[in-house]
């Protein structure tokens, strides 16, 4: 294996059999249960990197159900994202996500830097009751409950929401422990198609945990609660800030 195969072709590790193939990525039938919820001003501030803003105390916990997806298979997600502004402009930050596959995972870190763990999301559903659950090994961090399908939602809100920027503080650590890459990421969803979005009256429960501290942004009013199903690309992203520059 010679310098110049090394630069042809090396894109992700393992280098003889990667844990992701190449993006982007199509994820089919991608279905949400995002929960809406008001939380503390301060609490936000101290997670949320300069130069995004926060505006309102809110955050929405999600739970994705990703039967389909281009090279990650089929797996759930669940995790919080912060709606902010990066000069006037709306969009949403993610701050945790768990995962039960590893391809995603280590794609996730290595491309974009989301903030991906492994731990147990499930997304199902108890006749009229739509569940979502968090297991960090054998301990519950947060539990979601929603009317199945109450009232029907206009796709345009649905749609635009998914349109809005993503960010991420994507840092990789140098071979002697500092940072190497330490950036603030910009990401988009496109190629949306929705087959179907409807909310409902919902319930979250977040409980501490050292490793999982979704509780650090404690519940304190169910704002509102979304279920919608959809078509979508995961986009590459691009450098929208390098904190080391």
């Amino acid at each position: 294996m010679n310098i110049t195969e090394i630069r042809k072709s090396a894109f992700a590790m393992p280098f003889t059999s990667p844990a992701f193939p190449p993006g982007p990525y199509r994820f089919m039938r991608r279905e949400f249960v995002v929960v809406t919820y008001r939380t503390d001003m301060d609490a936000l501030r101290a997670v949320v990197p300069e130069p995004l803003e926060v505006t309102e105390p809110l955050v929405k916990y999600e739970f994705i159900r990703m039967p389909d997806s281009t090279g990650f298979g089929d797996y759930t997600e669940s995790g919080q994202v912060i709606p902010v502004t990066l000069r006037g402009e709306q969009g949403a930050y993610v701050h945790a996500m768990f995962l039960n596959d590893h391809p995603p995972i280590a794609g996730g870190r290595e491309l974009w830097g989301f903030p991906k763990k492994l731990a147990t999301p499930v997304l199902d559903y108890e006749t009229d009751v739509i569940v979502g659950t968090l297991d960090y090994g054998k301990l519950r961090v947060a539990k979601a409950t929603m009317g199945f399908k109450h009232r029907a939602l206009e796709p345009g809100p649905i749609l635009a929401s998914i349109a809005q920027p993503n960010f991420l503080l994507k840092i990789i650590p140098h071979v002697d422990g500092t940072a190497r890459i330490c950036e603030l990421v910009r990401y988009h969803m496109v190629d949306v198609t929705l087959h179907g979005a409807w909310t409902g009256p919902a319930s979250l429960e977040l409980h501490p945990h050292a490793l999982a501290p979704v509780a650090d942004l404690p519940v304190r009013e169910v704002v509102s609660a979304v279920h919608f199903i959809a078509d979508m690309t995961l986009a590459l992203g691009t450098v929208e800030l390098d904190y080391l520059k």
